[in-house]
């Protein structure tokens, strides 16, 4: 693979607005009757529906990304298939709504691996976000870059076994349809196929179905933490995706007190955990 310590370091700084339209629709999402955000506020994880990509139709590749050609931020990576693996977040104040915001977004690490579906890359991105000049958000995001699916469809595996869940204190539903993952794409304006188009995400990525967006499973789980310890104030939250989620099948929401810290994670309907965090006030 090729060396890519060249780009450790390149930054991009962009601005926009906390504007409440995005957050009614997060709400709206979410099936909120009862709202537990805070009056007035950007909620956690509110931040991911601001900087929305803007790149244009025609420098689109073929999964819906903007194409990697070394002319943006992220380096030529020649590595077809990406996700967004998990992030560390420190949240440092509040998010007023209407405040300015400012981004700036740096490449902290770029770490090639091998893994045993092949090559991987994972780029790691540094966000401060600030919000009417006060730093408000500090955010490590994990990029992964990924050799193409094989050629043998996802459908053909066989179906995990069934696996004795975890104990958790409290648990919640979620039933991921494609209204659902279609709706969250429209709100981060992520043109990403394999949320959208199931014969492009099955036939050329692999998937069995279409995948449920990372951060709209991390966003659930957060939402859950909220909806399960009224007046809970996050600071800190991470998360780590562990296996992808497809439509069709319900998945859980769970959650486990441990001290002061929360330990959250979601399972599929096999009671396999697919995506772990961990948030702390």
């Amino acid at each position: 693979m090729d060396d890519y310590s060249a780009w450790v370091g390149r930054s991009e700084t962009r601005e926009d607005v906390a504007t409440a339209a995005p957050l009614a629709g997060l709400a709206a999402l979410l099936d909120h009757d009862v709202s537990p955000w805070v009056s007035g506020e950007v909620p956690p994880l509110g931040h991911w529906l601001y900087f929305l990509p803007n790149a244009r139709q025609s420098v689109l590749g073929d999964d819906g990304h903007p194409r990697r050609d070394g002319s943006g931020l992220f380096p030529p990576v020649p590595l077809p298939r990406r996700m967004w693996a998990g992030s560390r977040i420190e949240f440092l104040s509040p998010i007023s709504v209407g405040a300015a915001l400012t981004r700036i977004t740096t490449i902290n690490a770029i770490k090639p691996k091998r893994g045993a579906s092949g090559d991987l890359l994972f780029v790691t991105l540094r966000h401060d976000i600030a919000a009417d000049g006060v730093a408000a958000i500090r955010e490590e995001q994990d990029i992964v870059f990924r050799e193409p699916a094989p050629t043998a469809p996802a459908t053909a595996a066989a179906p995990l076994a069934p696996q004795e869940p975890e104990p958790a204190d409290a648990v919640r539903s979620i039933s991921p349809d494609p209204v659902l993952l279609f709706r969250y794409s429209a709100l981060t304006f992520n043109g990403h196929r394999i949320h959208y188009d199931r014969d492009y995400a099955r036939n050329v990525e692999g998937y069995a179905g279409l995948v449920v967006h990372g951060p709209l499973i991390a966003t659930l789980l957060m939402d859950h933490a909220l909806h399960a310890l009224p007046g809970f104030a996050p600071r800190h939250f991470s998360f780590r995706a562990e296996a992808p989620l497809i439509d069709g099948a319900p998945f859980d929401l769970c959650l486990a007190r441990d001290g002061d810290a929360v330990r959250l994670w979601a399972r599929d309907a096999t009671g396999h955990t697919t995506m772990r965090a961990d948030v702390a006030a």
